[in-house]
């Protein structure tokens, strides 16, 4: 896992030019989308996430933060090659939300040394690095990690990022940690939360689990709900007990075994 500064990202643009390159990476990723390997999951959405879009991920407490990055992360780091994913945060996210856990990125499948994660000192530095970052073509993706209320980001400015996401084939991936939904240009919005994982033989930890509420699908009805679980072998969200039902979110959640990315 590698770390830049935030103030420039001076040379982030080529190295990600350099690894595109090496990996023989389109420079504009703008058609296809961001599987998550569960085959009816897909399909509902027409293969995944749509790449060059914008797709929102929401989580109500510390617990289901840390949930929502998980997933975001494994899906764009379920892409082929070594196309870097960029994690965008603040400086002080590690101590609401917990630090990127490279040993724990790994330990669930992903490859560490594919993100790329850039600290900003403030609200403001992070929307002008979100605007920067979308437009390195040739990326798995770019997360956006905000916690709370996020007042400049705005429909304006969410239409700025959604069209500079657009235009370089960049898939943004916007993680709203203990905020409330509201009003966006994205093109899907997500409630992520914690599941209770299905324990394995001699009653080990089972397999992280994630309880999903599509909010909001630009291309079609929202109000389906998935719980999905992940396949560390296959390295994809797979057909576990349960995964990939539609159900009802669970009144009470139990707490999820694994903390994923961040510790």
């Amino acid at each position: 896992m590698m770390r830049e500064s935030s103030h420039p990202l001076a040379g982030l643009r080529q190295r990600i030019a350099r690894i595109a390159a090496s990996d023989g990476v389109e420079s504009r990723r703008g058609e296809g989308w961001l599987a998550s390997g569960h085959a009816r999951f897909d399909d509902a959405f027409g293969g995944g996430l749509a790449v060059g879009r914008t797709h929102e991920f929401f989580a109500a407490d510390a617990l289901d933060a840390t949930s929502a990055a998980a997933f975001a992360a494994l899906v764009a780091l379920r892409t082929p090659g070594k196309a870097p994913l960029i994690w965008l945060r603040t400086s002080d996210a590690g101590k609401r939300s917990g630090h990127i856990y490279a040993p724990g990125i790994a330990e669930l499948g992903g490859d560490p040394d594919r993100l790329l994660l850039v600290e900003a000192a403030d609200p403001k530095m992070l929307l002008a690095c979100a605007n920067d970052a979308i437009r390195c073509a040739g990326s798995a993706a770019v997360i956006v990690e905000s916690w709370g209320k996020f007042p400049l980001l705005d429909l304006t400015a969410g239409r700025r990022l959604a069209l500079g996401a657009r235009d370089a084939g960049t898939t943004l991936l916007m993680l709203r940690l203990n905020a409330v939904p509201t009003p966006s240009v994205a093109e899907t919005r997500w409630s992520v939360a914690a599941a209770p994982s299905h324990a394995l033989e001699a009653n080990a930890p089972g397999a992280p689990a994630f309880d999903l509420e599509l909010l909001r699908w630009r291309a079609g009805p929202a109000g389906t709900r998935w719980r999905l679980d992940w396949n560390h072998d296959e390295k994809c969200f797979g057909e576990a007990a349960l995964s990939g039902a539609l159900l009802p979110l669970p009144a009470r959640r139990a707490m999820a075994s694994h903390r994923a990315a961040a510790a």
